[in-house]
Parts: structure tokens; sequence; C-alpha cells
């Protein structure tokens, strides 16, 4: 099937490793990519054995005509000039489609705009802890395409899947899938929420009446949109109401109640990661994980074990009394306000980056008496400024990067104070990647004098 000639579009991680698939699989396979300044010789020499072609700048009408797929990395957009251009002579699929035809197993997909990475980790761990041959894949930094064609029929698959992944999808289908919550997000891709909305809801839009969609009952934008749901049986899950079926708390329990039946799968104190969000994120996988058929003890265990995921609200050091946490996975408001709330004592907030069209009034307004000093460094500084003093927010510093972020409250911070990055931002503007942004407020922090 993939004898073929097929473009890669991308240089990127999931690029390459779509490239290495198709060639493992007797593909002619071409990396295109539009940065005409890329180092060739250094993309070549990831690959072991048979290379791909590079064409970099403009897409010529000699690959295109000479080609009969493209796939397209999720950090492309879809409407991009080139994208339509091949749309005319050729399909387009994402990697996670390109995956997903090479894949055996049994896959439990994980959507939605905050949470993703924390409940695919825990589900993958659930998992582990069951069925040694489990990989964790998808936008939770391995692309799927690195062991789709390993895969057998008893391999687990826990796959965390954007939006921008889920615009490139036909076929995939997984047996259980969820989505966490839905608020604005990546506006300046999506151009609207409902579009947004729409991307997440299309990861069951494959699914048939044996497969099940794990929503949340508590968020409102998700579940007036659960019409959009096709074939697939909902399972709701809840922190603060109890359900006649689903997941919910009960009596310090987290109970699965389903056609008649009740059973509690680990109780509320075996959560050791904090804030209400993270319950959320625990009653999500543990639904994933059930009806995945995954024993309750299995689940129980693993909760109990699970301190969280690097990079979001991940606690850092001690420096004279202060406390200071990473949560430079906080790309999006929503999720930074839940770093927030998650926070017990004084705070010095560092914020700001990439802008992505958000607004920041919800974020502002759940500071609630916690923050001290808000400290923004970035694109967005002065909007989100501009947004604070007119909530009458007032105590803010504007840094030029994040090592000056970290100076300002190390001098500043009180013994007892809380120190948190949590940027409600993405961070292209002066990183990498949020990993990256993270991994340096740890280098920064680690190397302030005790």
């Amino acid at each position: 099937m993939f004898e073929k000639n097929i473009i890669c579009a991308g240089a990127g991680k999931s690029g390459i490793q779509s490239a290495k698939l198709l060639l493992r699989n007797n593909a002619k396979v071409t990396i295109y990519d539009q940065n005409k300044d890329l180092n060739v010789e250094e993309l070549l020499n990831k690959f072991e054995g048979e290379k791909p072609e590079v064409v970099v700048g403009d897409l010529t009408d000699e690959l295109l005509n000479s080609s009969e797929l493209m796939i397209l990395s999720p950090g492309i957009p879809c409407d991009a000039e080139f994208v339509n251009k091949a749309r005319e002579v050729m399909p387009i699929w994402g990697e996670i489609e390109l995956a997903n035809h090479f894949n055996k197993g049994c896959i439990a997909g994980i959507t939605g705009t905050n949470g993703k990475t924390t409940t695919t980790t825990l589900v993958g761990e659930i998992f582990k802890n069951y069925n040694e041959d489990t990989i964790v894949v998808g936008n939770i930094g391995t692309p799927f395409t690195t062991y789709a064609d390993k895969t057998t029929e008893k391999t687990l698959v826990a796959a965390e899947i954007s939006s921008f992944q889920l615009e490139t999808v036909h076929t995939f289908k997984p047996h259980v899938s969820a989505i966490l919550n839905l608020t604005p997000d990546h506006l300046n891709r999506h151009y609207t929420f409902d579009n947004y909305a729409a991307c997440k809801f299309r990861i069951q839009e494959n699914a048939t009446e044996d497969d099940y969609i794990v929503l949340n009952f508590d968020d409102p934008e998700t579940k007036k949109r659960a019409n959009l749901v096709k074939k697939a049986r909902i399972v709701w899950f809840s922190r603060v109401e109890e359900l006649s079926d689903g997941v919910f708390v009960k009596d310090g329990h987290i109970v699965c109640k389903w056609d008649g039946k009740e059973e509690v799968l680990l109780d509320i104190s075996d959560i050791k990661i904090p804030g209400d969000h993270n319950v959320e994120n625990v009653l999500a996988a543990a639904a994933v994980a059930h009806f995945m058929d995954i024993p309750s003890d299995v689940i129980k265990k693993t909760v109990q074990n699970f301190m969280g995921v690097e990079h979001r609200i991940e606690y850092v050091k001690d420096v004279k009394g202060v406390r200071y946490y990473n949560d430079s996975k906080g790309t999006n408001p929503d999720a930074a306000i839940k770093a927030i709330k998650a926070m017990t004592t004084p705070t010095l907030l560092i914020g700001g980056g990439y802008d992505k069209k958000s607004t920041y009034d919800e974020w502002i307004e759940a500071f609630d008496g916690k923050v001290r000093f808000l400290v923004l460094i970035g694109v967005t500084a002065p909007a989100i400024a501009e947004c604070a003093k007119r909530h009458g927010f007032n105590d803010i510093v504007f840094k030029d990067n994040l090592k000056e972020a970290v100076k300002f409250c190390y001098e500043n911070a009180n013994e007892g104070d809380t120190v948190l990055l949590s940027p409600a931002c993405a961070s292209w503007d002066q990183f990498k990647s949020y990993e990256e942004r993270g991994e340096l407020f740890k280098e920064y922090v680690r190397e302030l004098e005790e």
C-alpha cells in the first residue's frame, strides 16, 4: 500500500519519524520544508540506512506531479498555501493518520484544552502496570509513527492528541477516547472557538457503538457539544455531581456506575498531585482505563504512586523558605488558572510569552488576592499588564527575559512565599518549546544562593 512516492511536509520530529516509518515500509520519501536555510546534511544524519530526498523552499510542480500522498506535520496549518496546492492533486494525511494505518494495538486517545499530558501519562502508567506491551505517544513528545509498525494486537496505546493532529485524521479510531475540557486556545490557527472545539470532537468521528468517549460533565463547553458524538457510548465524569451513569466522586471515593453496577475504583486520598483540576485528570484517566478493561486494583495502585509530570506544577526547590514551582506547560490562561488555584501561599507569578490571541481576564480574576507580584516577560507582557490593570491589579513588573524574572522573584520573595512560573502563553517567542522554558527555569532556580 505504501510502495509509492510520498511527501513528508515538515522537517521536525514528526516529519522525521513519519519518513522513517515510510522508508521502513518501502516508500519513496521526500521531506519537504519551506525553510530555505534548513541544514540538509544535519537532517540526513538523523537517518540510518536508506535516506529520503530533501526539498526546501518552494514546493515545485515537478515534486507535486510525481507524488501520490502528503503527510503533514501538525505544526503546519492545513490552509497553508502549499498545502492547498497539494490538496488539489493528492490526499493529505497527518502523522497520526499515517500511524493509524500501521497500528495493530488498542488505542486510548486523549484530547482537550488542558490536562492532556498529565492524564495521558497516568493512563500510560496504568497500562504499563497491567501490560508491558504499552506505548505512550502523540502530542506528549513521542510521535505515534515511531512505534506504529511495531505494535501487535496485544499492544495498548495511550495517545495524547492535539487539535492540530485531529485536523488531518480520516480513519483514526480509538477504542476509548476522551475530551477533558474545552476553553479557547490556538485561535491564531483555528480562528474561532467553534472550529477549535469541532476539531477536538473529531477524535470520535469514526467510533462505533462498541467504542466509548469519556466527557467532562462539569465542563459546560464540552457538555453542550455532546450532540457532536456520533456513535460512541458517552461516559461522563464529574468531580461535583453524583451521576446516574459514569465515573464520579462519592463519599471520598472515585466510583464507576455503569449498566446498573457500581464499583469503587480508588479513594480521593490516593491522589498525590495537587489541585481540583488533578482530581478531574484522575477521574478521566480512571474512566479511560476502566473502559479499556484495566482492573481497578491496577488503577488504584498506579494513582497512589503517581507524582505528576514534568513542567506541570512541578516542585523544583525550596530556597530560603520560598518554594519554586515550574508550570511551563501552562501555555494558555485556563491551564494557568488551575495552577494559581493550586497555590496555597502568597505567590510571585511569572507569566507572558508568545501571542496565541488569548484573553487574560479570567486568569487575572483567579489571582484572588494570592499574587504579590506579576512578573511579565515576552511578547504578550503589555497586553497582560493592560488586562491586569483593568481588573485593579497593579503590582506588575516587566523583565526582558526569564533569568531576570527569576532574579527579581528571588530578591523580593518573603519566607513562606511561592514563586510560580505559569505563563498562560506559549513559549515560541523566546524559547523552542515549553520544555526548554521549564528546563531553563529550573536551571536558574537551582543556581540561586541558599
